[in-house]
């Protein structure tokens, strides 16, 4: 009886370890794929060095059930294996769905179209009204894509008056000589710039979420060095929503020389506007409302540079990640206190988290030289940013890192592009040496907008000499001196 029942249980243990075995191929198959397809782990041999102990471990443990040897060593070390390989394929999964995330959200982006009335108008419903104003001109496309949802949804063909651009619409408005207007959510800031009020003034009749997809690069970050584009946008929810660009930074990058140039372009610089803004001169952060292809062809123009990839995140993002590295150090070097919940920044070192480095890059009404000292602050915390995710610390971290971000960052730069830098870095285990400059000029008030023509707005006519040293500079790291 106890050797009928030994055999069971050997028969037993045989079939649990083939089960097993068929399992880790299956597993260790997904793994070594996925490791392999995207580059991940490619450093010091690692990658192969796992590939090779994990074949191992599969021809032993075949070896050993094909041979009936040391079954319950077998299973234990199956187990393990299987245990091991299955956390690599779900981590390495995860990273893959997190980057097809935020490609995917690369390749389109949404503008919200109303028709609005004055806040205390009597009109309550868009079937009440016949004609509205708006700069079909202007941003034709949007405004037929509204008028003809409000056809299709409602049934009503609404005529337009044109004008010349949203803010001359809102005064008529405002003044009394219009009932009604198309809006165009990503110039709210912009109104706001004029009348600080804007929100509480106007209602809401109806709304229709433009969605347009995005040319996307096939260019990607490679060879020795490349420049990325790194925009903040000026608004919190969906990173899909087109808005301003307050923060614009070139990165400039030599894995060669572990160097990174940071490039502050201020967010007033009168520069040339492309794609939607027909290379029309204004303000730089104008360009973001055209998307963020039209403020990366405006910088290559001013600049007379590729840049290869960009990376866009909102101020939400912003403030998960300072916190998800554990907060910065950066050097400030002008006390102040800012308008932004009145924190105090004193002169020196200080230790931020995300909600005080969200004040600290934000302020630029209490600093000496306004706009600029707001992106050498700003510049100041990307690289206590890249400093601190290259350290082995948040790296081994990466996993909450990503949760973190995912919704509130877009980028163009694909799996395979960040595991290289990634690898990179962890093959060298140098860190790099971050500087960073800002371009710099005049403030103007007389300079016409191509996005608001009937107002006097703030602009930054760029020093010529700041340009040439600012294009030297870029080009100095690229070229590895």
């Amino acid at each position: 009886m106890k050797k009928r029942s030994g055999r069971r249980k050997s028969s037993r243990l045989k079939i649990v370890n083939y089960a097993l075995w068929f399992l880790y191929v299956i597993v260790l198959t997904l793994s070594l794929y996925m490791m392999y397809r995207y580059d991940i782990l490619d450093f010091r041999y690692l990658n192969h060095i796992l590939a090779g102990v994990s074949s191992g471990i599969l021809v032993l443990t075949a070896w050993l059930i094909w041979r009936k040897k040391a079954r319950v060593f077998t299973t234990i070390l199956l187990v393990l294996s299987l245990l091991v390989a299955s956390l690599g394929a779900y981590g390495m999964n995860e990273v893959v769905r997190f980057s097809n995330r935020l490609n995917s959200n690369s390749t389109f982006s949404e503008y919200e179209m109303s028709v609005v009335v004055p806040a205390d108008s009597e009109i309550t419903d868009i079937s009440q009204l016949s004609t509205v104003t708006a700069p079909a001109d202007y941003d034709q496309e949007n405004v037929t894509a509204l008028l003809d949802d409000v056809t299709k949804m409602k049934s009503v063909q609404l005529s337009t008056t044109p004008t010349s651009s949203y803010l001359t619409a809102y005064q008529s408005m405002m003044n009394g000589e219009i009932q009604a207007m198309v809006f165009n959510g990503v110039f709210t800031n912009i109104l706001e710039s004029e009348d600080p009020d804007f929100a509480n003034k106007v209602r809401k009749l109806y709304t229709f979420k433009v969605t347009k997809q995005v040319e996307t690069t096939v260019e990607q970050a490679s060879g020795a060095s490349f420049n990325i584009y790194i925009s903040g946008i000026d608004t919190y929810g969906p990173i899909s929503t087109v808005s301003r660009s307050d923060v614009n930074i070139i990165m400039t990058v030599n894995r060669t020389t572990h160097k990174i140039l940071l490039t502050t372009t201020p967010r007033d610089s009168y520069v040339a506007i492309a794609d939607g803004g027909q290379n029309q001169y204004d303000k730089l952060t104008h360009a973001g409302i055209y998307g963020v292809n039209a403020s990366v062809h405006t910088l290559e123009n001013l600049y007379g540079i590729d840049i290869s990839n960009y990376i866009r995140l909102n101020f939400t993002s912003f403030l998960q990640l300072i916190d998800l590295v554990g907060g910065i150090d950066v050097y400030n070097e002008q006390e102040f206190t800012g308008l932004y919940k009145g924190y105090y920044f004193p002169q020196g070192d200080i230790h931020l988290d995300a909600d005080h480095a969200l004040g600290f890059v934000r302020e630029r009404y209490s600093l000496a030289n306004g706009d600029n000292d707001r992106g050498k602050n700003q510049e100041k915390v990307i690289a206590a940013i890249i400093k601190k995710l290259s350290s082995p610390d948040n790296l081994s971290n990466y996993q909450a890192i990503l949760a973190g971000l995912e919704g509130s960052i877009q980028t163009d730069l694909s799996l395979e592009t960040i595991m290289s830098l990634v690898n990179t870095q962890l093959e060298s285990g140098t860190q790099f040496e971050v500087t960073s400059q800002a371009l710099t000029g005049t403030g103007r008030n007389d300079l016409p907008s191509y996005a608001m023509p009937s107002s006097q707005l703030y602009m930054m006519e760029i020093n010529q000499d700041s340009l040439t040293q600012v294009k030297s500079a870029i080009q100095a790291v690229l070229d590895g001196n």
